[in-house]
């Protein structure tokens, strides 16, 4: 079993931008410490109370030059709003600069901020999704690449630098949606899992479905890597858990609600119908609900069968841990989480899924 942390980098508007930041490093210094193995920072933008990083690569960069093994990822680079070259030539930058070290998660997008934000039709979203990790994918691994399809065109590209890694950094998809678990089965590609959008027991039957894609699909020897992000925060008790975690969490919740608000009429058809539902449970959701169904919370033996049976119903091959979904735990008390984690929890599990 492989062990996680996300950072999604919500600030609140009391809260100092450039602090947000270099916390975030110090807290990965630390996780490279504790043998945490990799560390995923999403892209999002054009709402600050939800998300102030929209270039993951940067972070990733940085704290590269302060860690030694940890690995840096993107949960995940959003290809629509990259040309695919663009996003292939920097990413393959920052490969080289944290010495191969970078895993690289992919998406289309789902938050209509964004489409809204760059002008673009989100309908647009999958195909441009598609095409452009095609894209992507064939300048790391070819000479030259040319590829003619409806929204990119390109003739006879080389590109540089290459990446460190060969034949390229890891790929991860999203794979939130049903449409797209099976896209990247049917593509042989890992996925990571986002149990917010997909809550227990749902989340079992959706890694199942990608699990069956994958058997059929163009690449039916890959095993299929699962990384599954949950809510994470052991503690010393039940209640001292709740009294660390609540208030943020639930402002994480608030802030996809005003998010939504932002969006306007419209955000939930076709693709993206499930959305509604995670708009709908974010609205209504609980400290209750959280602790049932998405999050890994307690003294450190729940936490330990938890995951166990989270495990069990699943096969995941690594747990994201988000230690503080809505920013707001202080960030003395989010290291302190880590280091029980790492101490009490993390060495129970790593076995797991051993052969």
């Amino acid at each position: 079993m492989k062990f996680g942390l996300f950072y999604q980098l919500p600030c609140a508007p009391e809260q100092s931008e450039s602090d947000r930041y270099h916390e975030t490093i110090e807290q990965i210094v630390l996780a490279d410490q504790l043998g945490f193995d990799v560390a995923w920072m999403a892209e999002l933008h054009f709402f600050r109370t939800f998300s102030i990083m929209p270039a993951p690569l940067m972070i990733a960069v940085a704290a590269a030059q302060r860690t030694r093994r940890i690995r840096l990822g993107t949960a995940v680079t959003l290809l629509p709003f990259h040309h695919p070259l663009r996003a292939a030539e920097e990413a393959a930058t920052a490969d080289i600069l944290t010495g191969g070290r970078l895993e690289y998660g992919v998406g289309r997008g789902t938050i209509a901020v964004h489409f809204q934000g760059f002008g673009m039709s989100r309908d647009e979203s999958r195909e441009r999704f598609e095409e452009a990790l095609e894209i992507l994918v064939g300048a790391w691994t070819q000479d030259r690449v040319t590829y003619k399809g409806r929204f990119y065109q390109v003739a006879d590209v080389a590109m540089a630098p290459r990446p460190f890694q060969k034949p390229h950094p890891p790929v991860r998809i999203a794979a939130n949606s049903p449409e797209t678990a099976e896209f990247a089965g049917r593509k042989g590609y890992d996925v990571l899992v986002a149990s917010p959008i997909n809550p227990v027991p749902g989340f079992y039957e959706h890694i199942r479905a990608y699990r069956a894609a994958l058997k059929t699909g163009e690449r039916p020897e890959h095993p299929g890597n699962v990384a599954a992000l949950f809510f994470v925060c052991p503690h010393t008790s039940r209640a001292a858990a709740r009294a660390e975690a609540e208030r943020s969490l639930l402002h994480y919740f608030q802030t996809i609600g005003e998010q939504a608000i932002a969006g306007g009429r419209g955000q939930y058809e076709g693709s993206y119908a499930y959305l509604e539902q995670v708009r709908d449970r974010a609205a209504a959701m609980t400290y209750e609900m959280v602790d049932e169904t998405m999050a890994v919370y307690g003294p450190p033996e729940l936490c330990i069968d938890r995951i166990k049976d989270v495990y069990e119903h699943s096969r995941i091959d690594q747990l994201v841990c988000w230690f503080n979904a809505g920013g707001l735990i202080a960030h003395r008390d989010v290291m302190a989480t880590m280091e029980r984690f790492a101490s009490h929890v993390m060495p129970a599990v790593r076995a797991l899924g051993a052969r």
